[in-house]
């Protein structure tokens, strides 16, 4: 589910207010990992430096007659160089993308939201 629908992330900026966007290239890297691609998320990047809690909603995309979906929290770790951006980057949707940082997410809480 995590990998073929859009996810809100929810990130907190320096004044304590939240900030939303919807990413979509996320992958699945363990059972309590994640690994979103920065490739325009200039805001939320400034976010995770001050305050590397984070959370993300993600439902089915058939959630009329599939109403499924997960609430997960964690924190994060981002990274400009080494094996994350070299993964980033063989992403196939990344391939014109510019791939400017990778953000690990490490998941501490899912909660099921059906």
């Amino acid at each position: 589910m995590i990998e073929n629908n859009a996810l809100g992330f929810a990130s907190i900026d320096k004044s304590g207010k939240p900030h939303n966007i919807a990413v979509g290239f996320v992958k699945v890297v363990s059972n309590n990992e994640l690994v979103i691609s920065d490739n325009y998320l200039n805001e939320t990047v400034e976010n995770i430096k001050i305050n590397p809690s984070v959370s993300l909603v993600v439902w089915s995309r058939d959630w009329e007659e599939n109403c499924a979906g997960y609430e997960l929290k964690g924190t994060v770790e981002y990274f400009t160089e080494g094996n994350w951006i070299d993964f980033i980057k063989k992403i196939p949707v990344n391939r014109n993308e510019p791939c400017k940082g990778a953000i690990l997410v490490k998941l501490n809480k899912i909660k099921i939201l059906s």
